[in-house]
């Protein structure tokens, strides 16, 4: 099963290759280029660059489908853990009047791993549903005057994992936040959260976890995106730090008239519990549907 997912890691990263080559020529500038019309290749030159700047925005009012593959290794009891991750995250943004949005995201994991718990006691590999994050971020319709971007709403841990070593099988609630500001081709930010646990299995422990997502991002003007963040958590109850750093490449283009995003990086855990991965990698793959 491991040898078959790295396969497909290898195959997803060619054919990121292929697109962001690609991309220069497939994107509405270049397509619009060839029919002569210089103000309609303009234009579309915009949209497009408009679109690339929403990526970076976790609350841009934007339908997006991101279908995120995660592969950790290193953790586990004797540091020969594989860890799959499949998240379904789709962002959905709601009008709610001339000055108002809320925005939905949604985080739904698939897992699969291996070597990542006692053999012994729990056998050599799991995989199912784990928890679902759903935050609702309320949002103004305009940023500020000093053009920063924000939203705050609240967060919810539903215990949906099929596996009990793949969730916490509680549910959890709290505050999320996020705060950014895009100057030009920078985009740049943080993304909050904290959830405390409220029912589920006693004799599972409490949720008491902050969530902490600094990132920053430069977009070209060929619509490929460098991007860096930390997606680190703290436990309270156990005065535990998790500090996974990404960098990653994203490149935006068409295929047909459908925007997608390809995005591939890499992940290095400058802090986590005993058992945790020390590196991963990371390939996304981001369906767009701009009004």
């Amino acid at each position: 099963m491991k040898i078959r997912i790295i396969t497909l890691a290898c195959a997803l990263a060619a054919t990121t290759t292929v697109f962001a080559q690609s991309g220069l020529n497939s994107s509405p500038a270049a397509s619009t280029a060839s029919s002569g019309t210089e103000v309609a290749g303009d234009d579309a030159k915009a949209k497009a660059a408009e679109l690339a700047k929403k990526l970076s925005n976790p609350i841009a009012n934007l339908i997006s489908l991101p279908l995120q593959n995660n592969f950790d290794w290193g953790g586990g009891p004797n540091d020969d853990g594989f860890q799959y991750k499949l998240t379904v995250q789709p962002v959905i943004p709601i009008s709610l009047n001339e000055d108002w949005n809320v925005i939905s995201r949604t985080i739904l994991p698939y897992v699969y791993q291996e070597n990542q718990v006692d053999e012994a006691v729990f056998g050599k590999s799991q995989s199912g549903l784990a928890d679902t994050v759903q935050s609702l971020f309320f949002s103004p319709v305009n940023p500020t005057k000093g053009g920063w971007i924000w939203g705050a709403g609240p967060v919810l841990q539903i215990p949906t994992a099929t596996d009990d070593l793949l969730g916490e099988e509680k549910w959890g609630a709290g505050p999320t936040a996020v705060i950014l500001k895009q100057q030009g081709p920078w985009s740049y930010g943080v993304l909050a959260n904290h959830i405390w646990s409220f029912a589920g299995e006693d004799s599972r422990a409490d949720v008491n976890r902050t969530f902490l997502q600094p990132f920053v991002s430069y977009t070209t003007k060929t619509f490929t995106t460098f991007g860096a963040n930390t997606e680190s958590s703290y436990d309270w109850d156990r005065s535990q730090w998790s500090v996974p750093i990404n960098a990653s490449v994203q490149q935006l283009l068409k295929i047909g008239k459908q925007p997608v995003a390809f995005q591939l990086g890499g992940r290095y855990y400058a802090e986590g519990p005993s058992g945790g991965p020390e590196w991963g990698l990371r390939f996304q793959v981001t369906l767009l549907f701009p009004k």
